[in-house]
């Protein structure tokens, strides 16, 4: 077989732990002693050896609690090769952080360095509007995290002015920004995909917001009035 024409579609070797491939395809270097943490199910190729195992002891609270308001479970990748991830053709956003903290909607997380710290914490400054005490996933310390968006995601740089978000289009935010919510009753009709009333969320400070260009209305981080 001429396998030429396939040399387009073909995984570019990079040395990096986590590259993006053709937007929709997550490639990780897996090496013995870094571990990686991805999404159940997300696996569709890898070569090399590579373990799958359930999440350690130590996430298993955090773990259950992703399942059940969150996201979805986890699973332990181990070994040395190449690992390739997706998640029903979502396009993969790639991100290196260096010892900072990142919030993020758990549905959307498709993988991330085993080392990096994952807790469900309470979202700040918005618990009045939403009546109930909000939760989301916050990655710490320093290592790759692998996002998916349903569509091409943008990221909005939130130092020079205040970014309203429509909490269904929210992916991730960096930590410790200001963050209220702002309640539009009269364009309730206009704004967003929902019922009633229509919410944003603002954001002002040194970090950026990633948004995806589909309101997702399943289970995920929303507010409620």
């Amino acid at each position: 077989m001429d396998t030429q024409t396939l040399s387009a579609h073909r995984a570019a070797s990079t040395g990096v732990r986590m590259t993006v491939h053709s937007s929709k395809t997550l490639k990780v270097t897996m090496a013995s002693g870094h571990d990686l943490l991805a999404k159940a199910g997300s696996m569709i190729a890898y070569e090399g050896y590579v373990q799958f195992d359930g999440p350690p002891a130590t996430l298993r609270r955090s773990a259950e609690e992703m399942v059940t308001g969150e996201g979805g479970r986890l699973m332990l990748c181990r070994g040395d090769g190449d690992l390739y991830l997706a998640d029903y053709g979502g396009d993969v956003l790639v991100l290196h952080l260096n010892g900072e903290a990142l919030s993020v909607n758990g549905a959307t997380l498709l993988a991330c360095d085993a080392a990096l710290e994952l807790t469900i914490e309470p979202v700040k400054g918005l618990a009045k509007l939403s009546g109930s005490g909000l939760t989301n996933l916050v990655i710490r310390g320093t290592g790759w995290v692998a996002l998916v968006s349903r569509g091409i995601p943008m990221a909005l740089d939130c130092a020079e002015r205040e970014t309203y978000v429509d909490p269904d289009a929210l992916i991730a935010w960096t930590t410790g920004m200001d963050m209220k919510a702002r309640r539009t009753v009269k364009a309730s009709a206009l704004i967003g995909r929902g019922s009633g009333e229509a919410f944003q969320i603002g954001f002002k400070g040194q970090g950026f917001v990633v948004v995806q260009p589909s309101e997702d209305t399943g289970d995920r981080f929303k507010i409620r009035g």
